[in-house]
């Protein structure tokens, strides 16, 4: 119906007046990311990357990393510094949604940037013609009855309408210790076990993505619960890297 994107453009200027939007790096208003914050993104650069675990100065040496990721190869647009540290939590704690499409275009950028860097095995950190799907790590049900939403779900969604690939939704997650406060080891220990595959993967050339890479542990699980179920080791992506 035309109408439909009349009025939603009426209701989204109307609230624009009773709660205009802010900058979530610097809570600024006039844009989702100003000008400054946006300029001041730490953007990693992929070709000082580890292959490995995404950490953005590790591509010679890494320090974060030692040994093997059960991952093809895992890349990070972003350090998890500055602007980025709030982007992540006023989506999914927040609830600003419309930073999803955001998010995933600048995941993108960096795995079109990783197209010209190699992984482990010598091939591109990332093909999306060796790609049947997208999928991501999902929320636990009790995180998604707490917001109402999988914010990785939204921007999987977006990041398939950027890319024309298909969404493969075939995670679950079962509750956990909150990760936070927790080392890599604990981390690893917490998680072992609570990621499931709920449909046939065999064979499949995913990429998996998350929000922010820690320790790995999270984006580790879930890539050996897709190898499990017979899929192939899959590309890994996340908004922000922690090192």
């Amino acid at each position: 119906m035309p109408g439909r994107g009349v009025l939603s453009a009426v209701m989204d200027e109307a609230l624009e007046l009773v709660a205009p939007t802010r900058c979530v790096g610097c809570d600024e208003p006039g844009a989702l990311l100003c000008d400054e914050c946006l300029a001041a993104l730490p953007w990693v650069r992929q070709e000082l990357a580890c292959p490995n675990c995404g950490a953005p100065h590790g591509g010679l040496t890494c320090t974060e990393c030692s040994e093997p990721w059960e991952t093809r190869a895992c890349v990070c647009a972003l350090g998890f510094l500055g602007p980025v540290r709030r982007l992540v939590p006023a989506m999914k704690d927040y609830h600003e949604l419309r930073l999803a499409p955001v998010m995933a275009a600048a995941m993108l950028c960096a795995l079109e940037e990783a197209t010209a860097w190699p992984a482990a095995d010598g091939r591109p950190r990332y093909d999306a013609g060796e790609v049947d799907a997208v999928c991501f790590v999902p929320a636990t049900a009790t995180a998604f009855a707490r917001r109402g939403f999988d914010h990785m779900e939204l921007v999987a969604r977006k990041l398939c309408r950027l890319t024309g690939l298909p969404l493969a939704d075939v995670l679950v997650r079962r509750r956990a210790r909150d990760q936070r406060e927790l080392g890599q080891a604990e981390r690893a220990a917490n998680l072992a076990g609570t990621v499931e595959v709920a449909d046939d993967v065999s064979g499949m050339r995913l990429l998996l993505l998350d929000d922010v890479v820690t320790t790995g542990s999270t984006i580790r699980e879930a890539s050996r619960a897709l190898l499990a179920r017979g899929a192939c080791p899959p590309t890994a992506c996340a908004l922000a890297r922690v090192w």
